[in-house]
């Protein structure tokens, strides 16, 4: 089984010092199942290949495989499609042979590890459970052009169809680690097959080379089930792993506006704190509280809370005499029960304060009796045809008097400096609105469950784009819709 990568960076030759290869030579690398290859096709300034070749030992794999195998698979050990399409063999061999290259690391040119390089990458038989469609699926979201070529059963007899193998050509720019762990998940996810036994060490490897892109790809759950071949249990230890990284790491542009320090390094003066502007993220919390208190508000719900953020400013209003924060991460609330100190919380204040793990697109009768919910910056972080269910299970099923939602003003993108042009403010986003997309969607779910809507802004309004994140309040049983 082969893969090539191929660069035309000038000179392309760095491509040997990335990978810690010498194009001069070929290397051998030793694994379970075989001997891999790496060598260089080609090696000039303007193009540079390697490949790595895996040569599997089909004898070698029956005697490593797992005791207990049925008589009826014997014939299947020995003849099968392993020794000949990429499959988790080659990302074995591939995570070996590039153990560096994949963690970005290069001594003799570590300026190059974070830049995109173009780069193309060949499979020429890559098993691929679901054909094309699949590979481009993976693949297109990640920022690769695919050309995936399905392979016939028999070119002699095409009326027998397509086999589940693909001819895999991917381009782009990207940084040369991150094209190295996408095809380390991609090649046992896309066979849905590992060759090896699957333990709880699978879910940290599959983080580790899933960071930075697996927690936002739309086929998150699919390919983490696939790459745990289906082991419900680590399935969801890691899709609970992967729900905390938008709770753990704070959103940048929130806090562009946080404290400065002083010129000479150490804190900022009281008057460069005067007139320092408050952070976005703190506007927010005082606009939520606002409209709590003005809803007469007793018992709040904070879905999808994460790691805690507003539950502390909650828990110091003594109106507020119970306070609930909902979650699907469970790793997230251990955050944010270390944030409230629960531990070290005096009775009477902990009793006021609970921590549930729950979805939010499904109906939780533990929801239900609330005075107000808030979603606050949430709704953004679901794919759009998952709407819907939150609607349903928030305004439907739990139904609170008051309901307070918040999310980016997708117009004030303009104004965020290192912002790309059509990029959205956080890379869990699934989309982010316009005003008037947020007004209208807004309205459609106030008529369809019986609550007057009020429009606000929140931090200060640019008189061309508007505020850079906007509010919207959703008052039960009220006659007419507000704007």
């Amino acid at each position: 089984m082969l893969v090539t990568l191929s660069t035309t960076h000038v000179p392309a030759t760095d491509l040997g010092f990335l990978l810690h290869k010498n194009p001069a030579r070929a290397q051998q690398v030793e694994v379970s199942t075989g001997t891999a290859h790496v060598f260089y096709p080609e090696a000039t300034d303007q193009r540079c290949t390697v490949a790595l070749l895996l040569e599997v030992d089909p004898v070698g794999l029956v005697r490593t495989a797992r005791a207990g195998a049925t008589e009826g698979a014997a014939l299947a050990q020995y003849v099968n499609d392993r020794p000949y399409a990429a499959s988790s063999l080659l990302a074995v061999a591939l995570g070996k042979a590039f153990a560096s290259a994949r963690r970005g690391v290069s001594k003799e040119r570590p300026e190059l590890v974070d830049v995109a390089l173009p780069l193309e990458v060949r499979v020429p038989a890559l098993s691929c459970r679901g054909g094309a469609e699949m590979a481009h699926r993976f693949f297109a979201p990640l920022g690769w052009t695919v050309e995936a070529t399905p392979v016939p059963l028999d070119e002699a007899f095409p009326e027998w169809g397509e086999s589940r193998y693909v001819d895999l050509r991917l381009t782009g720019d990207l940084r040369l680690a991150d094209a190295l762990n996408h095809l380390y998940v991609a090649l046992p996810v896309l066979d849905d097959a590992k060759h090896h036994w699957i333990g709880t060490d699978e879910v940290d490897k599959l983080l580790r080379a899933g960071s930075g892109w697996l927690a936002t790809h739309q086929d998150r759950e699919l390919i983490t089930r696939r790459y745990l071949k289906h082991r419900t249990a680590l399935t969801r230890r890691a899709l609970e792993r992967l729900a905390e990284v938008d709770d753990a790491e704070p959103d940048t542009l929130d806090d562009a506006t946080a404290p400065p320090l002083a010129a000479a390094g150490g804190p900022a003066t009281e008057d460069e704190a005067a007139d320092r502007p408050v952070p976005l993220a703190l506007q927010r919390h005082g606009a939520v509280l606002a409209v709590l208190r003005s809803a007469g508000a007793q018992r709040v719900i904070d879905l999808g809370c994460g790691a805690g953020a507003l539950l502390p400013a909650l828990l110091a209003e003594p109106a507020f005499t119970e306070v609930l924060g909902v979650d699907v991460s469970a790793r997230a609330l251990e955050v944010a029960a270390r944030r409230l100190k629960l531990d070290r919380m005096p009775e009477r204040q902990r009793a006021r304060v609970r921590l549930l793990q729950s979805g939010l697109t499904y109906t939780d009768t533990r929801l239900r009796g609330y005075d107000a919910a808030v979603l606050m910056e949430v709704v953004e972080h679901l794919d759009l045809d998952r709407l819907p269910a939150l609607e349903h299970a928030v305004f439907g099923a739990a139904a609170p008097a008051t309901v307070v939602v918040t999310t980016p003003n997708v117009e004030y993108n303009v104004r965020f400096e290192g912002l790309a042009a059509g990029a959205f403010r956080h890379r869990d986003h699934r989309f982010e609105w316009t005003r008037s997309e947020f007004a209208t969607w807004a309205a459609a779910v106030g008529e369809r469950y019986g609550y007057a809507v009020r429009l606000l802004g929140v931090g200060d309004a640019d008189p061309e784009v508007g505020p850079p994140s906007q509010m919207a309040v959703f008052t039960r049983g009220a006659a007419e819709v507000a704007a």
